[in-house]
């Protein structure tokens, strides 16, 4: 089993929620191509600004693979700024784990996450990416923080 940490926004955290799926673009299909059905989904959102509030990062919820990758182009997403008409049509069936009753902070974690390597620049291991695997250890401190 795998663990991944699936990074998307708040528009986006209501179609997962609301549809059970999970989709990226296609410029990301050989790392949910390695998705199998059975591994763990956590949902992180990124730090956004909702007119004058900052939401900090924080992890929402965590869903189990539910289906191996299959495509669907229908227009369930809403393209983030600056990515046109992206309709993220590499998708996942999604069974909902455990929607955490109050969000995880992302911060307080970046000290103790073994993949984040360099703490100082802890981005850098987000920015540009859909999703990324993290280590079983990671995912029981994200799960014992929920």
């Amino acid at each position: 089993m795998a663990y991944w940490l699936c990074i998307t926004n708040e528009e986006n955290w209501k179609v997962i929620k609301e549809k059970n799926i999970w989709g990226v673009p296609e410029r990301h299909r050989n790392t949910i191509a390695k998705v199998k059905p059975g591994d763990k989904l956590l949902i992180y959102l990124k730090q956004e600004r909702i007119k004058d509030k900052i939401k900090e990062p924080r992890i929402v919820a965590v869903y189990e693979a539910f289906s191996e990758v299959f495509r669907d182009s229908s227009k369930i997403f809403k393209s983030p700024k600056g990515m046109g008409n992206e309709t993220f049509p590499l998708r996942i069936k999604l069974k909902p784990v455990k929607i955490f009753d109050k969000p995880v902070e992302f911060k307080p974690l970046i000290p103790k996450l073994k993949f984040i390597t360099n703490k100082k620049k802890w981005s850098g291991h987000l920015m540009g990416k859909a999703m990324r695997e993290i280590p079983e250890e990671d995912y029981k401190l994200i799960m014992s923080s929920a």
